[in-house]
């Protein structure tokens, strides 16, 4: 039984992998199910036995790199230091993670240069839409906590504040993705985010 338990597991991370590889190679609209159970050396079969459709697969292949990226976002609320500190490590950790580790890199380029949000993938659409707000949940409260402590001015508008910090992150990732020599990412995204809120804090 373990055995079978653990073939399983084999599987599904090698039908990850085969997807992960062939999303970046053509895209996600133009790779099918029957090209990722080929290039995983599987049947057709096991991709349905572990996904229910291409969506299904798509998600679980961001969610196995983004999850810890999540989960720290989810405990920005609960941190102990003061709250423009906690946003500026929380940029440095996704930065550092882009920039350095392959596969988030490889994820992030898919999810941002990769897929269209066609009809058989608005479960994907959804799926960004859901982060996307849990993001700019947590970040919106970190300035409004700043905000109650004096540290950012009172006259900030926090929810525009977050959307334009939350943007500014975003914007630097994608634009150093399409040609990673011309900055360092995380150099310039640290610097970016220190100009900003210079701007927004009380003096």
């Amino acid at each position: 039984m373990r055995r079978t338990k653990e073939e399983a597991l084999h599987t599904r991370e090698a039908l990850l992998d085969a997807a992960e590889a062939l999303f970046v190679e053509q895209g996600v609209s133009r790779t099918s199910l029957q090209q990722i159970a080929e290039r995983a050396g599987v049947t057709r079969g096991a991709v349905y036995w572990h996904f229910e459709d291409k969506a299904t697969l798509f998600n679980a292949m961001m969610e196995r790199t983004t999850l810890p990226l999540e989960d720290a976002v989810r405990a920005m609320d609960n941190a102990p230091e003061p709250p423009l500190e906690v946003l500026r490590r929380m940029a440095d950790t996704a930065l550092q993670r882009i920039a350095h580790d392959p596969r988030t890199r490889r994820v992030f380029d898919i999810a941002t240069h990769k897929v269209e949000y066609v009809s058989e993938l608005s479960a994907v659409r959804d799926r960004h839409l859901r982060i996307h707000g849990l993001c700019q949940g947590h970040i919106h409260s970190c300035f409004e906590r700043a905000q109650a402590l004096g540290h950012i001015r009172p006259d900030i508008d926090c929810a525009v504040a977050a959307m334009t910090h939350h943007a500014q992150i975003d914007g630097l990732i994608q634009v150093w993705m399409l040609a990673p020599e011309r900055f360092d990412l995380v150099d310039m995204g640290l610097r970016s985010v220190d100009l900003f809120f210079d701007g927004l804090r009380a003096r």
